[in-house]
Parts: structure tokens; C-alpha cells; sequence
């Protein structure tokens, strides 16, 4: 007899709709309700996507039977009542990033889970991206010998012009807008998950563009050192006009590798080289979401498809879990103790930006 799909609940239907509800499915999970703030938009997705139960009362989406997880996708600060409500109502838990509020809120949400016994993830899916993933493990492997120095730098123009929508709590701080946990939680965690800890940070978090109403930043530039001795720059904008910049490089004691596009490269003394993804960390092509659900400039950030990959990989990994299964030991996933690490970074960052740029402590 086959075994039953796990069910899971998709709280929120924007990125939840474009990204996790094909990311689970692709992974065998039932999507078996829908949860969203207005009745007819969440309706209409319910249906479009042939998701069987449509709510606007989470309470009612976490008594249904067949649902053993909940993915939170909403703004975040509504995620620790969601993740709260879930946890106590015995469901596994995937929680989008930035995870809370402030790290208090995190640990509150860590400890919950902790004592309920449900497995948590952060939906950190990058870890499961191919030159990511590969970026990792030569770091690990030592092929640059010990790292010394990281750059990640990106500038692209999301939010210039007038014409730049982004959904309103996105653009206040006191809702967790912003660029900094939208785009600066996923290279935090990298960062942990490839260099080691943060030991401090001295950061700016300007805005650069002209968004009269905006409260929320659109542009980080943070000074870091982990515990590992490693010194390091991020620095990133949304809010610049002229062509993309990127850069993602690390250099160490022997070599140095970094990021171009979907490649990894190394360079040392025997020259420069192009390092093939192995078939372990291949993910297959983007599929773009339906065109019609950009609505703007925040859901554009995917509308290229590249996360889906990557978060089937991740809710995979949470049904390996769930069901005791072994996982591999590269790439591990991120859980809430994750979550509550690289929020006490995010909440130095803006601590030392409230100072001016003073060096606060992450610990």
C-alpha cells in the first residue's frame, strides 16, 4: 500500500503562491489549504491551483485533517503568532527569513519548537543552489586554504522610479521592511553556513532612492568579522540606478574562489580555473512562475523561477526529516536555531547603523 503524501498549509499567497506551493508539490507534499488575509484574492489562487481549501482563519487551515506542516509566507512581522499557533497545534514548521522581529522573538519561536519536538526549517533556500552549495564545499575542502577575506557585493535597480511598487509593509521598518532582511538574510546565512560565525558588525543602512512614505532602507553596507578571523564587506542596493553589479569571493591563505553568474571559479598559483557542479548539487532549469502573479517590483525579485529549485530541495529535505529519514550531510538545512543566529546579526547590523556605524557585537 502507498504511503500517504504529507500534507502541508501554505500561510500567505504571494511568494507562497510563486514559489512554495510548486517547490512542496515538486517534492511530494499535498498542498492541502491555503491561508491569506483577503477571502476572494485567497479564493482565487486556492482554485487556480487546485489547492482544495481556501481560509482566512489559520485556526481552521491547522484543524483539517491530513495537514502535518505548516510554511509560513507572510510578512515578518506576523511570523512568531503563525509559528506559534502552529507549533502548538503539533505541525512541523518551515519559516521564511527574515524569521522574526527582533532575536528575542526568535528564540521565543526556537524554544517552542524545541519542546514541542516538530522539526523546524528556515526557508533559507540558497543553500540548496548549485554554485552556493559548490562555493561551500571547496571552502570546506580547503581549496582555498584558510579564507581570510569575503566580498559579496550587489547593486541592481529594483526600486528606482517611480513606477517600483513594493507591497506596504515592505517599505516600513517597523514591519521588518526592507532591503536588509529581504536580500541580507540569505548572504548572512551563507556567510554562517560557509566562514563561521559573526563575531561583530559596522554597518549603514541608507536609502538611496527617492521613495517619498519609505521608512524601510534600500541599501546595506556592513564592515564584518567572524569568529574564524574571517574580514569581510556587504554591500548591496536596490536602490541604485546604471547595470547590475555583483560579486561573490572569497580569498584564503593558499587561493580564491568566487561566483560568477551560475559558475564557481578558483584561482591560485597554478592559474584560474572553472569548476564543474557536481551531479550531488545539479538542480534543473528555472521554471519562471505565471507571468500574470508580478504584480511588483517585490514579486519580480522571482520571477525568473530560480528559488523553485532550490526550495523543493529544502522541503525535501523537511520531508526527510519529518519521516526520520537520513538527509545528506552537504547542504544541511538551516532550522530556527539558525534563524535565531542570523537574527542577532540583523539586529547588530541595525544597531550600529542607529549609532552611526559604531562595531556591535553579534553574540
Amino acid at each position: 500500500m502507498a504511503q500517504e503524501k504529507l500534507g502541508v498549509a501554505i500561510v500567505g499567497t504571494g511568494f507562497g503562491c510563486i514559489t512554495h506551493l510548486p517547490a512542496f508539490r515538486d517534492a511530494g507534499f499535498e498542498v492541502r489549504a491555503l491561508v491569506g488575509r483577503d477571502p476572494a484574492r485567497t479564493a482565487e489562487r486556492a482554485e487556480r491551483f487546485g489547492v482544495p481549501h481556501a481560509y482566512t482563519d489559520l485556526d481552521a487551515a491547522l484543524a483539517l485533517d491530513g495537514v502535518d506542516a505548516v510554511s509560513v509566507v507572510t510578512p515578518p512581522h506576523t511570523h512568531a503568532e503563525i509559528v506559534l499557533a502552529a507549533i502548538a497545534a503539533g505541525k512541523h514548521v518551515v519559516c521564511e527569513k527574515p524569521f522574526a522581529s527582533d532575536a528575542t522573538q526568535a528564540a521565543r519561536m526556537l524554544a517552542a519548537a524545541e519542546q514541542a519536538g516538530v522539526v523546524h526549517l528556515l526557508g533559507t533556500e540558497f543553500r540548496w543552489q548549485s554554485s552556493q552549495a559548490l562555493l561551500a564545499r571547496l571552502i570546506a575542502a580547503g581549496a582555498i586554504g584558510e579564507p581570510r577575506l569575503a566580498t559579496w557585493l550587489l547593486h541592481i535597480p529594483v526600486l528606482t522610479g517611480p513606477a517600483a511598487e513594493v507591497p506596504a509593509w515592505w517599505g516600513r521598518a517597523e514591519d521588518g521592511g526592507g532591503w536588509l532582511g529581504a536580500h541580507a538574510s540569505h548572504w548572512i546565512d551563507q556567510i554562517r553556513h560557509t566562514l563561521g560565525e559573526f563575531e561583530g558588525v559596522s554597518a549603514g543602512l541608507p536609502l538611496v532612492a527617492d521613495r517619498p512614505g519609505q521608512s524601510a532602507e534600500d541599501t546595506f553596507n556592513v564592515r564584518f568579522r567572524t569568529v574564524t578571523g574571517v574580514e569581510g564587506t556587504l554591500q548591496s542596493s536596490a536602490g541604485v540606478y546604471g547595470p547590475p553589479l555583483m560579486t561573490t569571493r572569497v580569498a584564503g591563505t593558499h587561493g580564491t574562489a568566487w561566483v560568477e553568474f551560475d559558475d564557481v571559479w578558483l584561482g591560485d598559483a597554478g592559474g584560474d580555473r572553472r569548476v564543474d557542479i557536481p551531479e550531488d548539487l545539479a538542480n534543473p532549469d528555472p521554471i519562471a512562475p505565471p507571468s500574470d502573479l508580478m504584480h511588483t517590483a517585490y514579486d519580480l525579485l522571482h520571477s525568473m523561477g530560480i528559488d523553485r529549485a532550490p526550495y523543493a530541495r529544502l522541503a525535501g529535505t523537511f520531508a526527510a526529516l519529518i519521516a526520520g529519514d537520513p538527509i545528506p550531510d552537504h547542504p544541511r538545512p538551516a532550522d530556527f536555531a539558525d534563524g535565531v543566529a542570523g537574527q542577532r546579526v540583523l539586529d547588530a547590523i541595525r544597531a550600529s547603523a542607529a549609532s552611526g556605524g559604531a562595531w556591535v557585537a553579534c553574540g
